[in-house]
């Protein structure tokens, strides 16, 4: 198993957005800081000026400012006058309480999804998921990070339910998944990416128990995988 990648990316990755609506440069650029965010490339309680992001992801200070300010709206960061922005930590109460909401929106959402849902529409999510395979391989968080999101939001826009899309995106981004780098280097990363394609193939099939069976499951990592904590020196 490769050890995790945490160099920064060069530029601000053309991200897909869903329902064919294009996204502005500034979405993208916050788009591209979420990910670091929840891939733990940006950590909690540290502060990151603007022109230090700016030079890390290749652009210019203002569309970072103006993007973090769109983070802090989501209580994803904070400002610190003067200085720039602090990362806000979540505490294991809101982490129970984010993954609950997500399991009772969710994993019906997506059951429901194995009788209504194109097959065509789902095979168009495959790439997606074999990008998170191939990001779970290399080490690649922030990739992780963002073709997870793509794909478990374009999932869900299936549903034809743009607020639920708003909602889910929301708590994703709220939980972050510090556990990342753990489960890359205890090799337990690769097994939950390639629950997707196990997904997919579920909802192919119509086989509403394997699809609710594989969201449970793999909607559990969140809370016991994906977002356990990183020790910190203040934390005994």
């Amino acid at each position: 198993m490769p050890a995790a990648q945490h160099s920064s990316p060069a530029a601000v990755p053309a991200l897909p957005t869903l329902g064919g609506k294009k996204s502005s440069y500034r979405e993208r650029v916050a788009d591209a800081l979420r990910a670091a965010l929840i891939a733990g490339e940006l950590r909690p309680g540290e502060v990151y000026s603007a022109p230090t992001l700016a030079a890390r992801f290749g652009v210019s200070a203002t569309p970072v400012r103006e993007a973090m300010l769109d983070l802090v709206k989501e209580g994803l960061v904070d400002t610190v006058p003067n200085k720039g922005f602090r990362v806000t930590d979540v505490s294991e109460k809101q982490l129970d309480e984010y993954t609950h909401v997500r399991a009772l929106v969710e994993i019906p959402t997506v059951v429901e999804l194995a009788r209504t849902a194109d097959p065509v529409s789902l095979e168009a999510l495959r790439p997606a998921a074999r990008e998170i395979v191939r990001a779970a391989v290399a080490g690649d968080l922030v990739a992780y990070v963002d073709a997870d999101t793509r794909f478990h939001l374009g999932l869900l826009a299936l549903a034809g339910n743009a607020h639920l899309v708003e909602v889910v995106g929301d708590l994703r981004g709220r939980s972050r998944l510090y556990g990342l780098t753990a489960l890359l280097e205890a090799g337990r990363l690769l097994a939950s990416a390639e629950e997707h394609l196990e997904l997919l193939d579920a909802l192919v099939a119509r086989d509403e128990e394997a699809v609710r069976e594989v969201m449970t499951r793999h909607i559990g990592h969140v809370r016991g995988l994906w977002a356990a904590r990183q020790p910190r020196p203040d934390v005994p």
